[in-house]
Formats: C-alpha cells, structure tokens, sequence
C-alpha cells in the first residue's frame, strides 16, 4: 500500500473495489462543488475587483477615491488569489490521495478460528464484545483498530472517519489532513468574499442606476458566500472539536448514540487522546510549519496507534462493543 498514492481501481481480497471514476452519478457532488466555485470566483472578480481595478470617467473626477479603491482592490486580489489556488489544490489532493486500505499481508487476511494460534499476536485495542479480532466480511480481512468497512468505496479504509460525496472518495488517515485544510481555506474564502464584497453590495443597493444584472449578480454571489461560510465554518469547527479529543466522527458516533438498546456513553474520551498538540500531530504531522500548506503527510501508519493507558481502561468498560 503507498501512503501517499492515487486511488487505485485494484481490489482488496475476498470484494472487488469498485473503478475509480466509473460510477458517473457519484461524480455529480463535486462538479456541483466545481461549479459554484466558479461561479462565485466569476462574480467576485467580474462585479467586484475589476470595478475598483478600472479607471472609468467616473473614477477620474475623484482621482483620491480611485487610487484608494484601486489599493483595496490590489489588496483583496493579492489574499484572494492564493486562498483560492491553496483551496484548489487541497481539493484536488482530497479527491485523489488515497485514504489507506489494509495491506496486502497474510497476517491481516481473515483465517477460522482454528488457525488463529498460528499468527504472531496483534496489539489491538478494538475488538468484538466476545474478545475475538474484528474483521470485514466483505474484504476477508481483520481490521486494524479505527478501521471500518465503506460501502460506497468498497474497501475497509485505515483510520476512517467518513465518506464524503463531496470530494467522491473516503476521508481516511492519508487525506484527512488535506480535507481539514478544504474546510479551513474554503471558509476562509467564503469570509474574504462576504467581507469585502459588501462594500459593491451597499454600492449598488444605494445606486439607483445600477443595472439589475449586476445588482443581482452581487446579491446573489454575497448570498452564496455567506451561506457557505457559515455552513463550512460550522463543519470545520465541528472536525478541529473531534481532532482535539482524539477522535473521528465514527468514533464520535459510535460513543454519542445508543446501540442494541444501550444508553449512549457518558464519556466521550478516546484512547487515542495524545492531548491537543499530539492530536493535530496525527492529523496535519510533526511539522508546525507545514501544517497549513496541502503537503507532508501525517505522523503514524494508520494501522498502529499510541493509547492513552490511563482512558482505556474505564473506555472499555463503557463500551458496549465496536463494529
């Protein structure tokens, strides 16, 4: 398995994975997601950065006024055009980094019972309420712990946390860190925009000879950007919340909701909790300084995790079992 490879359309034993790309309609989200980028890129650079660029009548009567739109639009350009370029390039890399599937390896694929004794013993905190190795009886494998079986993508993906439409593919422990960064420049975009394009919303609002294309073309691109900043601000905040404590959303959901008629557990500490700089660590790597740019790759394999001793105890305990 590469860590860092494309996906590939190679299928893992006992299932075969579906061709990367050949389910069409699956597509679908992400044209959506291609389109109204660029939409909205369109209409803020059409309607708002060309007006305070251009150099019209209008402008030269009041030179003062001019330079200093002219200034604000450079400004706003020159944060905008590399928010969007590093917005593309997480996209693309959550889109094509494979998430990570479970090797290729005797030791991992699915063996009756009566030949466990053979295998050299796992250090594995996750297990079926009878003590016994989780595996997939889809791939015929044993699952290495945060490892779950995705329909969609048809593999068990390493370190799982969901599939999303959104970027056609399963975020997993290899793209996870570019998908945070898709969330993170995303919502920094759509707040740039909503924040200074308002200055072309009060200016056509107050005009009465705007033309009503361009009034709606600026109300509709504001109105877009602010629904989208809120929704992925939310989402973000949501995912930075699950990698402070350790935990992914399966995880989250695993402890959050009741299962079989159990309660749902009171705790919501993971095993894995390294505390706050550990956890980003294991998503966006060792390197502070990189951590925001759509390049390393994040500490660990995605098959073996270091526990916290002192929440696995008591996490076991409240567990009512893992799937």
């Amino acid at each position: 398995m590469e860590e860092d490879g494309l996906l590939s359309s190679t299928g893992a034993a006992g299932s075969p994975r579906r061709a990367r790309f050949d389910e069409k309609l699956k597509f679908l989200p992400v044209a959506y997601v291609v389109v109204a980028m660029l939409l909205l890129a369109g209409i803020y650079l059409q309607y708002h950065i060309s007006p305070l660029l251009s150099h019209t009548a209008a402008h030269l009567q009041m030179p003062d006024a001019a330079a200093a739109g002219e200034i604000r639009g450079l400004i706003q350009l020159s944060l905008f055009v590399p928010v969007t370029a590093l917005l593309l390039i997480c996209y693309v890399r959550s889109i094509l980094t494979h998430p990570g599937e479970i090797p290729d390896d005797p030791k991992w694929e699915y063996m009756p019972r009566d030949k466990l004794v053979a295998l050299a013993p796992l250090s594995l905190q996750e297990t079926k309420k009878s003590g016994e190795r989780r595996h997939c009886k889809w791939c015929g494998k044993y699952k290495p712990d945060r490892c779950h079986h995705c329909r969609v993508c048809r593999t068990c993906i390493l370190k799982m946390d969901h599939h999303c439409p959104w970027i056609y593919n399963c975020v997993g422990c290899f793209n996870y860190k570019f998908f945070i960064l898709l969330l993170f420049y995303s919502a920094l975009d759509c707040h740039l925009i909503v924040w200074s394009m308002s200055e072309s919303v009060l200016r056509c609002v107050n005009i009465e000879e705007t033309p009503f294309k361009e009034m709606f073309m600026i109300l509709f691109g504001e109105c877009l950007a602010l629904i989208l900043a809120l929704l992925v601000t939310a989402f973000l905040a949501m995912h930075l919340w699950l990698i402070s404590k350790g935990l992914t959303t399966i995880e989250f959901c695993e402890k959050s909701l009741p299962k079989d008629g159990q309660p749902a557990e009171r705790s919501l500490t993971s095993v894995y909790d390294l505390g706050l700089y550990g956890n980003f660590c294991t998503v966006l790597g060792s390197s502070v300084s990189i951590w925001l740019l759509p390049i390393g790759m994040p500490d660990g394999d995605g098959i073996t995790f270091v526990c916290d001793e002192t929440c696995l105890t008591k996490d076991m305990e409240a567990a009512s079992g893992i799937r």
